[in-house]
């Protein structure tokens, strides 16, 4: 994939983030200190970012992201017991939404760092992805 190199190394500062703090802390703490590792790594990404949410064309809104990265990426932290699937459509959504090829969902809270690279189906620079994955292909139809 496209983002493969760059969504490693924000996985690799999560890592490291989770390995220094552990789990328990508000999600705030872990942004905080994501960002200071991704400085360090020359990543370049806007905290909370306030982007707007289109509905066929229409302005429905404003939502913040925890980081957009490298004005590709949409990275989402949660600080929870578990993910649930939930999470992970809500990711999927904001992809969507944002017209992004892909995001991170990120969760401190665990006792082990979770994370999924969450991929919007629908933007152009994934056509190969899902023409060469047949789960998706199975997946995708109705």
């Amino acid at each position: 994939m496209k983002y493969e190199e760059l969504t490693h190394k924000i996985i690799g500062c999560a890592m490291k983030v989770h390995n220094t703090l552990g789990n328990g802390f508000q999600e705030v703490i872990y942004q905080r200190a994501l960002a200071i590792e991704m400085n360090k790594l020359g990543i370049e990404f806007q905290r909370e970012m306030e982007m707007t949410i289109f509905y066929d064309g229409f302005d429905i809104g404003t939502r913040r992201v925890d980081f957009f990265v490298e004005e590709n990426i949409m990275v989402e932290l949660k600080a929870l017991i578990r993910l649930e699937e939930v999470h992970l459509a809500q990711a999927m959504n904001y992809c969507q939404a944002y017209n992004l090829p892909i995001g991170l969902l990120i969760n401190f809270g665990a006792k082990s760092l979770e994370f999924k690279r969450v991929y919007n189906l629908t933007h152009p620079e994934n056509k190969d992805y899902v023409k060469n994955n047949p789960i998706i292909q199975k997946s995708n139809k109705s």
